[in-house]
C-alpha cells in the first residue's frame, strides 16, 4: 500500500514530538516508541494498493512547493483493533482543497483509494499521538498534552509531502528533504 502525507514545519513537528516524549515520560503509549526510520509526525491524505508512475509524477507537480495552515486543535480517540489517540487538525479550506485535489490526481491516474475512512466525505484529519492494542489514555485530554500545548490550538503549515511505501517501508519526499 502506498499513502499520501503532509509534513509539519519544523517548529511544529517539535511540538508534536514533544507531545509524543510527554505521553512517554507519563508511561502512556507514544509515537516516540515507534523506532522505524520512517517515523514521524504526518496527515495522511489517502492510501492506495499501488501509487503508478502517472500518480506520483502528478502529485510531485502539485505537492511540490506545499504551505497549507496546519492547526491542531483538541484530541480525538479512536477505537478498532486499534486504539489511536491523536491530535485533531481543523478542516481549514486550504487543507480539503489539498485532500480533494490529492485524491482528484489519484482518480484521474486510475488509482483507486481504498481507505473509506480517508475518502473526502468521511476524512477526520489527525496527527497520530500513540497507538495502543488495549485500551489507553483514560485520563482528561489536559493531561495528555504538555503544559503550555493543551490550552489553545498549535498553528503551524503543512510544508512537505510525501509518499509512503508500505511494502518497501521507504518514504520519498517531495521536495527531497
Amino acid at each position: 500500500m502506498n499513502t499520501v502525507e503532509l509534513l509539519l514545519d519544523p517548529k511544529t513537528e517539535r511540538r508534536v514530538r514533544h507531545a509524543w516524549e510527554h505521553l512517554a515520560a507519563r508511561g502512556e503509549p507514544s509515537q516516540k516508541h515507534h523506532g522505524h526510520p520512517t517515523n514521524r509526525p504526518h496527515l495522511t491524505l489517502a492510501a492506495v494498493g499501488f501509487l503508478t508512475a502517472a500518480a506520483e509524477e502528478e502529485l510531485r507537480g502539485r505537492l511540490s512547493g506545499l504551505d497549507c495552515p496546519a492547526v491542531l486543535d483538541g484530541l480525538v480517540r479512536f477505537s478498532g483493533r486499534t486504539h489511536v489517540l491523536a491530535w485533531r487538525v481543523r478542516r481549514v479550506p486550504e487543507l480539503l482543497a489539498v485532500h480533494a485535489a490529492v485524491h482528484d490526481v489519484l482518480l484521474a491516474t486510475g488509482c483507486e483509494p481504498d481507505h473509506p475512512l480517508l475518502l473526502p466525505e468521511a476524512w477526520q484529519p489527525h496527527i497520530t499521538l500513540g497507538r495502543s492494542r488495549q485500551p489507553a489514555w483514560n485520563v482528561p485530554d489536559g493531561r495528555l498534552l504538555p503544559p503550555g500545548l493543551h490550552d489553545r490550538p498549535v498553528r503551524g503549515r503543512f510544508v512537505t509531502a510525501r509518499i509512503y511505501d508500505s511494502r518497501t517501508r521507504t518514504a520519498t519526499s517531495f521536495p527531497p528533504e
